[in-house]
């Protein structure tokens, strides 16, 4: 598995943030049964960074906490099958990993929030990480039952890993 993190603000937590991404990632795709070693991307960035990718990439001029950008769209949320002829678009062909795709999270957001909700940054940070990953497994939660699910299984992993909201 290969993440590449990048971090484009001064930014510093008291945790490896890598490490936390990819403990979390890694237990994700182990929970939805990701057949395939799997490539992520993730960008920290702050409010004004990820307004300007928001605003950019999906047309809406605002802050938000993490963006989501998966490399391919699922037919099924989890359903990693992927037909044989598309397989030079999803994987890496150096690696041979599947490219999941993206995630931008704000650092400013996972301050705000953690303060907000009284929870630590670990917890906040691992929960946009994992709720992220969810997208890039085609999770989605426009409609309140996705939403349900995505709360259960970003809870199960969290609490999995022993990352609590009382962290």
């Amino acid at each position: 598995m290969t993440f590449y993190v990048e971090n484009e603000t001064d930014t510093e937590f008291p945790f490896d943030v890598e490490k936390v991404v990819e403990q979390v990632a890694l237990r994700i795709l182990d929970t939805e049964e990701c057949p395939y070693e799997a490539q992520v991307n993730v960008l920290l960035t702050d409010n004004e960074g990820i307004r300007n990718y928001n605003r950019e990439y999906r047309g809406i001029d605002r802050e938000t906490d993490v963006l989501s950008f998966p490399n391919r769209e699922f037919d099924r949320p989890g359903d990693f099958e992927i037909d044989e002829n598309e397989e030079a678009d999803y994987f890496d062909p150096d690696t041979g990993e599947l490219i999941l795709g993206d995630i931008m999270i704000s650092v400013d957001k996972v301050k705000e929030q953690s303060l907000s909700y009284g929870h630590s940054l670990l917890r906040e940070f691992a929960f946009l990480a994992a709720h992220s990953m969810l997208h890039l497994c085609g999770y989605d939660h426009e409609l309140p039952e996705e939403a349900a699910v995505m709360e259960e299984k970003q809870e199960r992993v969290l609490e999995a890993l022993g990352i609590t909201r009382e962290d």
